[in-house]
């Protein structure tokens, strides 16, 4: 079936009814999102007719809605900019500047927004017959942009997918959201193998609310810290356990989470992937997990990954250096520039391939610390801290120090009543003295996205405030 979308995308309203699209999702009115998407779909076709292709910004907030939108533009062959219907009115000024939209589905009209004129340049080169498909990235950052995907380079997601885990359809349980990456590919992997998709908000999942369907045949895919609060819920924990895989991605996992999930015999699947490869391209089997391993995992058959020095020599396996990724699933560009280069993706990640072809993630080159000559990966030491079971949630980045060139600063959420001090004594014996921070600022909650990613403009204003103190 998968061929058959790759070749002719406009052909997904014709074989809705033959995908049985009613028996298909789950908790969702289907009814209404087929008439929605029928109905956009034949707006479209009108538009179109002047030869034009509008941008369409997507931001609907029920998935009826959102998933009937991005059919529609999909089918229709409109460049559609899928968005958080959540930003704030300074990320959504960055949007309309960057895309000047034509069309916008969801309610913005309580934002305050100034509307350019339509009038941005086309991409260079003119885009590929597949539908532009453009994801946001970078969020984090404060900086949104828009990796450019076409129905091809998510289908070829789709088909490493498949034939990673020798699956015919995957049904899958989404609480993720579905404009970003994460949650579209949930969506993409069930409805063009004919499989079975379950769409419920987190915060629903985590007050109890559950489908009575049989989740043991279901992936569910989840970020590090919803998998925290979900083992923190003994029936929950025992729900997420029945589950075939639960894939677990977004942001670094830390030790005592995977440990907790491997006692409850969770089947994880840590995963290795990003926006401009449409999810993962490396995962750790429920099996190879529950047996102990600690990694990313082996490639998808549509990937390839080559580990390069700085001068871009290719390592050996066990050699750590820089990732860099060949797969069919990688994006063309940054809206609006098309990349020269497309046929490899170099990243910030710093890993290494074992023997069997696992990959083993250290961290990322922009996140390490270099103090006094040392390199130091934050995600080591965070993991430590967290193990002490002393804190809630750990953050530890450098800020500039005369003498040392950085110094590490942990920015924590104390579990109970520990100091500083005790949770320093408790890591002494764990970890080198250059590893161990030597400011901690003490806050209340730290600055999340809904990935679990951290919002470093965020975290800048709450270490300057912090250290404004000491």
């Amino acid at each position: 079936m998968a061929s058959t979308f790759m070749a002719k995308p406009v052909s997904y309203l014709n074989i809705l009814n033959n995908l049985g699209i009613a028996d298909c999702l789950i908790g969702c009115d289907s009814s209404q999102m087929q008439q929605l998407a029928e109905e956009w779909y034949s707006e479209l076709l009108q538009l179109s007719a002047s030869g034009t292709k509008l941008k369409i910004i997507l931001a609907e907030r029920q998935p009826e809605r959102f998933l009937a939108g991005f059919i529609a533009a999909c089918a229709a062959n409109f460049p559609v900019f899928l968005c958080n219907p959540d930003w704030g009115t300074q990320e959504w000024q960055q949007v309309f500047d960057l895309v000047q939209p034509d069309i916008i589905w969801g309610d913005l009209n309580k934002l305050n927004l100034s509307r350019p004129s339509s009038a941005s340049s086309p991409l260079s080169p003119p885009p590929p017959h597949s539908p532009l498909i453009m994801i946001p990235t970078g969020g984090s950052s404060g900086k949104i942009k828009f990796a450019i995907h076409t129905w091809n380079t998510l289908m070829a997601s789709v088909q490493g997918f498949k034939e990673y885990f020798q699956l015919n359809y995957i049904n899958s349980f989404c609480v993720l959201p579905l404009y970003h990456v994460s949650g579209l590919m949930q969506f993409m992997r069930s409805f063009t193998t004919g499989g079975k998709l379950a769409i419920l908000p987190f915060k629903a999942l985590e007050a109890g609310q559950i489908y009575d369907i049989e989740i043991s045949d279901f992936f569910i895919s989840l970020v590090p810290t919803q998998l925290k609060r979900l083992l923190q819920n003994p029936s929950l924990t025992k729900w997420i356990s029945q589950f075939q895989t639960v894939m677990l991605g977004g942001a670094p996992a830390w030790d005592e989470l995977l440990e907790k999930a491997r006692f409850h015999q969770i089947r994880l699947a840590p995963t290795y992937g990003m926006t401009e490869t449409a999810s993962q391209i490396a995962t750790l089997k429920p099996d190879d997990f529950l047996n102990g391993k600690v990694n990313s995992g082996q490639i998808l058959p549509h990937a390839q990954i080559t580990i390069c020095n700085q001068k871009g020599e290719i390592l050996n396996c066990n050699q750590p250096g820089n990732i860099t990724i060949q797969a069919q699933s990688l994006a063309l560009g940054y809206y609006p520039k098309i990349w020269d280069k497309q046929d490899s993706f170099s990243v910030d990640d710093v890993g290494f391939l074992d023997a069997q072809g696992y990959l083993n993630i250290l961290g990322r080159n922009s996140d390490k610390i270099i103090s006094g000559g040392e390199n130091i990966y934050p995600a080591e030491v965070e993991s430590t801290i967290r193990a002490t079971q002393m804190v809630d949630d750990i953050c530890v980045i450098g800020v500039p120090d005369k003498h040392w060139g950085q110094v590490l600063t942990a920015i924590y959420i104390p579990k109970a009543s520990y100091t500083s001090l005790e949770i320093k004594t408790a890591i002494q014996d764990k970890l080198c003295k250059f590893k161990i921070p030597k400011y901690w600022i003490s806050v209340s909650t730290l600055p999340r996205n809904s990935q679990g990613k951290i919002n470093r403009q965020q975290l800048q204003k709450l270490v300057q405030e912090g250290l404004s103190m000491k």
